[in-house]
């Protein structure tokens, strides 16, 4: 099995409700074991106007393919109501969004393809990505950019603050928090 992570964000509906669905259905992908789901965090959007961000990112382990498991979560997107296309409000790059689910890396593989590009091609520069990326992977190493925590310095003028909530708002998600301590 491959480890693969994926970044989770929402800034329209309910967003811990949408983030913690998406992480049980994360954990419910065929060939696939979720081992870790960060904690969620608020960030403003980046080049983009609208409603803060709630993001988060979750480790699975999966036989997957990198392309098999980029179309299953392009599926889970339309099951959240994310559209594509079309010339709606979701098919902007930066617009506001119900779900956005981005396949961040997968092992080690470096690709680079019309549909999929791996590390996903902005990791690097988002402090979403890092900051819970590195909750549950701290020593984790981005293919071809080093270290993550190096990576993270440099966006540090990016805020993103941990994200808290009442236990009811939360209580979903007791399964992933868990599973977010197996791994280290």
């Amino acid at each position: 099995m491959r480890q693969a992570y994926i970044g989770l964000g929402a800034n329209q509906g309910d967003l811990v409700a949408t983030l913690n669905a998406a992480v049980q259905a994360l954990g419910s992908l065929e060939q696939s074991k979720l081992i870790a789901a960060s904690p969620y965090y608020r960030s403003a959007p980046i080049d983009a106007d609208g409603p803060d961000y709630l993001n988060a990112v979750v480790r699975i382990d999966t036989d997957l393919e990198p392309y098999g498991l980029l179309l299953h979560l392009l599926e889970l997107e339309m099951v959240f109501g994310r559209k594509r296309g079309g010339g709606g409000a979701d098919s902007r790059r930066n617009a506001p969004r119900s779900i956005d689910l981005d396949l961040l890396m997968v092992g080690d593989l470096i690709i680079r393809s019309a549909p999929l590009v791996l590390p996903h091609p902005r990791m690097h520069e988002r402090a979403f990505v890092l900051k819970p990326l590195l909750d549950i992977a701290p020593d984790l190493s981005v293919p071809g950019y080093g270290p993550a925590i190096n990576l993270l310095s440099r966006v540090s003028d990016q805020t993103v603050v941990p994200f808290t909530a009442t236990t009811e708002e939360t209580e979903p998600r007791a399964d992933a928090e868990t599973n977010r301590n197996e791994d280290r």
